[in-house]
């Protein structure tokens, strides 16, 4: 049986980040969210967050597996830092134009430098979209490739 999201339209969040994608080359399709879970519906692909962050030098984007935990130590070493924070809701929107949940480098209202958890290699993955009803589907390796993230070992010891 067909999920009811799967007819649902894209929203213009959607759009914007599917319109930045497009400008850099990178394949992406909008897959529709599970809407009493907000899962993708593609569940066999590997689910990742988008943390953004905020340390002394401005704003980070930082990739990491949604399901496991990442090492705080090793990020703030990567960056070179002893502190870092995660910005109120209104300030991670104010930077990233979308809501906590949604927050994605694609379509982002400034282009923030990424990082990507070593764990995405070679993997098929969903990320944030901008939207609360859609995840965006892409290879990593090509997301990573787009963006310039620098990869980088995040896994808890």
């Amino acid at each position: 049986m067909e999920h009811p999201a799967q007819d649902r339209t894209a929203p213009e969040s959607t759009e914007r980040a599917a319109a930045d994608a497009a400008a850099r080359g990178l394949a992406v399709e909008f897959v529709p969210r599970d809407p009493e879970t907000g899962a993708p519906l593609a569940r066999e692909l590997m689910g990742v967050k988008t943390i953004v962050l905020r340390s002394r030098d401005g704003y980070v984007f930082v990739l990491v597996p949604y399901e496991d935990r990442f090492s705080w130590p090793k990020l703030r070493s990567v960056l070179g830092v002893n502190k870092l924070k995660l910005p109120t809701a209104d300030e991670a929107f104010a930077a990233t134009g979308y809501r906590r949940g949604t927050i994605t480098p694609l379509g982002a209202v400034e282009a923030f430098p990424v990082l990507a958890d070593e764990r995405l290699l070679g993997r098929e993955i969903v990320i944030g979209s901008g939207s609360p009803d859609f995840a965006a589907r892409v290879g990593a390796d090509d997301l990573i490739r787009a963006y310039g993230a620098e990869v980088v070992d995040l896994a808890p010891e």
